[in-house]
């Protein structure tokens, strides 16, 4: 979400957008509108747009400005504060009615799908996997309405409720892709070697993260050729074949390791769900967050031959990525 908008008496507390858009081509001004509502505006009056003045709402309209203006049409940026006619508070109402509606919108596309849903497991296996799993475009189009909410509508619960809703629907329609697995004692894992495959991606910096941030801070990580690794005593394997760790049913390593190990935390639950849609090129999950953090994990394996270069980097945004989560204590 934007910065809270500043309340001080001596600060202006909207930006407007003051526009007169050529009449041709007809498009254009569809393009200009569509700008609007990608970034929070509501029209005040007629071709007079407001926000609430932030550092990130006036980057937007300077950018929409600017291309109203190479349009060949005319644009005045404003900072404001009101002093008479409409109050503040009923600009602030005009942004709670315009996403009131984008969240009953949500609330209402969730009804629908929920009402479509496969009755059978077997058909409801196959619909969340799919890309057309109604659930990965509604949290998208949550979390974009969520971030252009600035003054708290009165239908965000309702938009949550109906997503809650249908994600417990189709969890009861998706088999379990593997028992619940046998817990590890965490200290029979103190003092290893832990070993995987060179070259690590998503699910190995997962792994490696979750092996020094919650099992042993201490742990000696090995990165191996696994076409001549031979197995020693007392070294631990992790995501790959064989290893004591790794892919089981359709769960991916990560899982399997907070699994095993009898971690429970809804961050570590939704940190999963991200590694599992990018390990295994699925959409399951349909987290918002899964497209950046699977750009990130590209960015970083192409500036970094080093795997325990990799892990470092990997490891700051996990643990970023923990704590955005609610992460806290985790209990065993």
């Amino acid at each position: 979400m934007n910065s809270a908008p500043s309340t001080d008496l001596l600060t202006p507390r909207w930006l407007l957008l003051i526009h007169q858009i050529p009449p041709k081509p007809d498009y254009f001004r569809v393009k200009v509108w569509r700008q609007m509502q990608s970034i929070g505006a509501v029209l005040m009056k007629n071709a007079v747009y407001v926000l609430p003045r932030t550092d990130e709402t006036l980057e937007d309209f300077q950018w929409i400005r600017r291309q109203i203006l190479e349009g060949g049409g005319e644009a005045t940026l404003v900072e404001a504060r009101l002093l008479e006619g409409l109050e503040d508070s009923e600009v602030e109402n005009l942004f709670r009615i315009a996403r009131s509606g984008d969240y009953e919108e949500i609330a209402a596309e969730a009804g629908k799908a929920l009402e479509a849903l496969p009755k059978d497991p077997e058909g409801g296996q196959a619909f969340t996997g799919s890309p057309s799993n109604p659930l990965t475009k509604l949290r998208r189009k949550l979390a974009e309405v969520e971030a252009l909410d600035f003054f708290g509508a009165p239908r965000r619960a309702q938009a949550e409720e109906a997503l809650a809703a249908l994600e417990a629907t189709l969890l009861n329609l998706r088999p379990a892709s593997a028992p619940r697995l046998a817990a590890t004692p965490v200290d029979s894992l103190l003092g290893r070697t832990w070993v995987t495959r060179k070259g690590i991606h998503i699910d190995r910096i997962a792994c490696a993260w979750f092996i020094r941030r919650f099992i042993d801070p201490a742990a000696t990580l090995r990165f191996v050729d696994a076409g001549t690794y031979r197995h020693q005593e007392g070294e631990l394997r992790f995501d790959m074949f064989e290893g004591e760790f790794t892919h089981e049913g359709g769960l991916c390593s990560f899982e399997v390791m907070s699994q095993r190990t009898g971690m429970a935390d809804p961050a570590l639950q939704a940190l999963a769900e991200l590694i599992h849609d990018l390990d295994l090129k699925e959409d399951r999950y349909g987290r918002p967050e899964t497209a950046g953090l699977g750009r990130m994990i590209n960015g970083i394996c192409q500036a970094h031959r080093a795997d325990e270069d990799r892990v470092a980097r990997g490891s700051a945004i996990f643990d970023d990525l923990f704590t955005a989560f609610g992460g806290g204590v985790v209990s065993k």
